[in-house]
């Protein structure tokens, strides 16, 4: 049989890619990158409120880890990348939810610990819940559970601890904890006079502060005493005292009994408030309580919302699961108590229950970069100090 040459076709040029391909690659290859690294090993949050005041300031941005207690896996997939809630600098919604997915957690190296400072979902947003809690918190809105607002608090209640705030200070399994350091209370400043407000107190970095005006609970001054009440630390509250046209300093705290509306939970057995708190127990994985009316008003929300349950009813008192009356009940998952360093301006646990562990995002490790939102100057507009302070 003869043999032929096979006929070589001519070698040809890669087609080289045009500018813009170029451009669209780079954009696509930074934008999966940055989705991959917020999602595995950190996000960066900026402080909008002062409930964290004195330990992080509004203006203060973040490094959160999630290698700490493990990332989650996306439960919303159909969301445009790199946003949360939203399109950037707009109210249109940036998901749908027409697919959602079951959550997993990946393995972390440490769990969470009474002191973390933790940024978790607000569980409050829940669709069947966010209504409840409204007056409380006015702008809420319902989303899914990983497309819920973010909010820094600190953990002070871990999952099976019984907790208790006494006249300000917290108490875990019956022993007091250390106050975080920078932690603000309000705190009543008795004067002789009038003072320059911008020497004494914006000096210090207190800008929180009012002339006193008698107010729900407190009974502070004497008559015709004058003076302000001012949110800050124990530390500068000490430094006040030491002015000479200062009287007195003392801490203003609720009276025990008295009893403050919209607390978590809502019971008319229990005459809670800010101040005086408890005791309650933290839910953990694998515990069972008899359900009482009281137990009922503290866990209700877990067990219609946060646990999987379906055909929840509470009447009378009552609960009952598939119409079927249920006594007792065990929880499915690990929940959280948290509360802001700002004591006395601070949504949290108090006001909304128990964060489930499902919510947990990371924990805040440190601030990279501070802007004060009100600055006396354009220099003073970075709060230098702040850059890369680790966070405890």
């Amino acid at each position: 049989m003869p043999l032929t040459e096979p006929i070589s076709k001519p070698a040809t040029a890669p087609r080289k890619k045009s500018a813009i391909r170029e451009w669209i690659d780079s954009v696509l290859f930074a934008v999966i990158a940055a989705t991959l690294i917020r999602w595995l090993f950190f996000s960066a949050f900026v402080i909008p409120t002062p409930s964290m005041e004195n330990s992080l300031l509004v203006g203060d941005y973040l490094f959160v880890s999630r290698l700490h207690y493990g990332t989650t896996t996306p439960v919303t997939p159909l969301q445009v990348p790199l946003t949360h809630q939203t399109i950037w600098g707009t109210n249109i919604p940036s998901y749908l939810d027409w697919i959602q997915l079951p959550q997993y957690r990946l393995p972390g190296f440490t769990d969470v610990k009474n002191g973390d400072v933790v940024v978790f979902y607000l569980p409050v947003e829940h669709p069947d819940m966010y209504q409840k809690y409204s007056r409380v918190l006015p702008d809420l809105h319902p989303h899914p559970i990983d497309l819920r607002s973010n909010y820094i608090k600190r953990c002070v209640g871990i999952p099976g601890d019984k907790l208790e705030v006494r006249r300000g200070e917290v108490y875990v399994n019956g022993q007091a904890q250390t106050s975080p350091p920078r932690m603000q209370n309000e705190y009543f400043v008795s004067v002789k006079t009038a003072v320059n407000e911008e020497n004494v107190f914006r000096k210090n970095g207190i800008v929180d502060f009012s002339q006193f005006t008698e107010t729900f609970g407190d009974s502070i001054a004497t008559n015709d005493e004058f003076g302000y009440v001012v949110k800050t630390t124990a530390d500068l509250a000490e430094k006040l005292r030491g002015y000479d046209f200062v009287n007195r300093v003392e801490p203003v705290f609720m009276e025990q009994g008295l009893k403050e509306p919209f607390l978590f939970p809502e019971n008319n057995a229990t005459n809670w408030n800010k101040d005086n708190y408890g005791p309650i127990v933290v839910p953990k994985a694998g515990m069972t309580v008899q359900l009482s009316e009281i137990n009922i008003a503290q866990y209700g929300d877990i067990i219609t919302s946060y646990e999987g349950n379906e055909n929840v009813a509470i009447e009378n008192g009552k609960i009952s699961i598939d119409r079927k009356p249920v006594t007792s009940y065990t929880f499915k998952q690990d929940y959280y108590f948290m509360m802001g360093d700002n004591r006395h301006d601070s949504a949290d646990s108090r006001y909304w229950g128990f964060v489930p562990k499902d919510h947990i995002v990371g924990k805040a490790v440190f601030v990279w970069m501070s802007i004060d939102p009100n600055p006396t100057s354009f220099l003073k507009k970075i709060r230098w100090d702040r850059i890369f302070r680790m966070i405890n």
